[in-house]
């Protein structure tokens, strides 16, 4: 019997209805009722008072923290994850299998022991900031720091998305273009490079809404300097504890604007080169 709605696909799960009803109501309560409340809660602030608190110069500074160093990260992490994940996929060497194991300890790790172990390694007095500080090097209490806790809460993002891409180049394509004079940067550039394109944005875009939205591996590394290395989420949790919770709200909904809007822009401009990508091959 031909079914009346022939935009459904067949599938093992059951019925439609049943199937998008549950998908929804799950989705309501866990992201857009929280979301909706943030909203409701901000929009209760007169249209002054909400300018006036996100446009302090404190929290100007420290948006500017957050995504700057936020951006950076994902674009240090998309070149240094691809690079781990081309490296685990393409070559066997000893000691592979620990290495592509402790990718995934950022994951396993709470972010408040991840920022101890970064300070303690950086710090003036620490193993590696000593070092460091001697030759006039700061990372800890700076943005550097910062910058270097949110990447490494995000490389496991990038390196698991690029990582079955690239499993899945096919090596007589590679073959062929070497066959027909291409350079090993040419083979990269025009024909393995598109194939995992999308799997790298999308990596870079998960690595930049962790960093985005980090707090605890960030905290004991940027000495929460106002105006100079506080990030958004610290400004927020003080508000809270100053029981200003308006202005905790003000600041939270101006992150999920900015944070809405980035990814949605980086999500555009990779469906817009998956289409270009695709017809070309067409």
């Amino acid at each position: 019997m031909a079914t009346t709605r022939p935009w459904l696909s067949p599938s093992v799960l059951p019925g439609f209805g049943l199937t998008l009803g549950f998908a929804g109501t799950f989705l309501t309560l866990i992201v857009l009722i929280p979301i909706a409340a943030l909203v409701l809660k901000a929009a209760s602030l007169p249209l002054a008072d909400f300018w006036r608190i996100a446009t302090e110069p404190r929290a100007l500074a420290s948006y500017r923290l957050t995504f700057g160093a936020s951006l950076l990260a994902a674009t240090i992490n998309a070149i240094f994850g691809l690079i781990v994940a081309w490296s685990l996929v393409r070559y066997r060497f000893p000691g592979r299998r620990f290495i592509d194991a402790i990718i995934d300890l950022p994951f396993a790790l709470p972010t408040a022991v991840s920022g101890i172990a970064l300070a303690t390694v950086f710090a003036p007095n620490g193993w590696v900031g000593q070092w460091l500080t001697a030759i006039g090097i700061d990372v800890a209490y700076t943005w550097v720091g910062v910058v270097i806790a949110l990447t490494l809460i995000g490389m496991p993002f990038v390196v698991r998305s690029v990582q079955p891409a690239l499993e899945e180049v096919e090596a007589s394509l590679e073959e062929a273009a070497e066959s027909l004079g291409a350079s090993r940067w040419m083979v990269f550039r025009r024909v393995i490079l598109p194939t995992i394109a999308p799997a790298l944005a999308t990596g870079f875009t998960l690595a930049l809404a962790r960093a985005i939205g980090e707090y605890g591996s960030v905290i004991f590394i940027a000495g929460n300097l106002p105006l100079r290395t506080e990030i958004t989420p610290l400004l927020i949790v003080i508000k809270l504890e100053q029981y200003d919770y308006l202005g905790a709200a003000a600041l939270g909904l101006v992150m999920l604007c900015v944070s809405f809007l980035m990814l949605l822009a980086i999500n555009g401009v990779n469906a817009w080169r998956i289409n270009l990508l695709s017809g070309r091959r067409t």
